[in-house]
């Protein structure tokens, strides 16, 4: 599963906060059922131009990865979180919506499962298949 989350936060100081950032990636993977396997790599973007600026923050899990990227001065950010197992992405929606204090949000899910042959037609997920 890969649940993409891009959502607008009403707590620009949230989005700015490396030790929230790095506390939400060492405890959050444990809240999903996953197994955090690193410690969370956190880093700040100072450069040009300013409504780029923000912190990214990445964490290994045993399942895949979580991935949150923050634009401070659009109150936006970007959550990614990849799992080759399931989990329930409605809890997760919600965890980040609260924890990051998202006003306006959307959501995308995407089985990563790949699908048998004969599945492969109709194409909901819009996936281009190559062969």
């Amino acid at each position: 599963m890969h649940l993409i989350i891009d959502g607008y936060s009403d707590k620009q100081e949230i989005l700015g906060d490396e030790d929230f950032l790095r506390k939400w990636l060492e405890s959050y993977p444990a809240r999903i059922g996953m197994t955090r396997i690193s410690a969370p790599y956190v880093v700040r973007y100072m450069g040009p131009p300013l409504h780029d600026c923000g912190i990214s923050g990445f964490v290994f899990i045993a399942e895949s990865h979580i991935g949150i990227h923050t634009f401070v001065e659009r109150n936006y950010v970007n959550i990614d979180v990849f799992s080759c197992r399931d989990f329930d992405a409605e809890k997760a929606i919600e965890d980040f919506r609260g924890g990051f204090h998202l006003v306006k949000l959307r959501t995308c899910l995407i089985d990563r499962e790949w699908p048998e042959v004969e599945a492969v037609r109709p194409n909901p997920q819009g996936f281009v298949y190559h062969e």
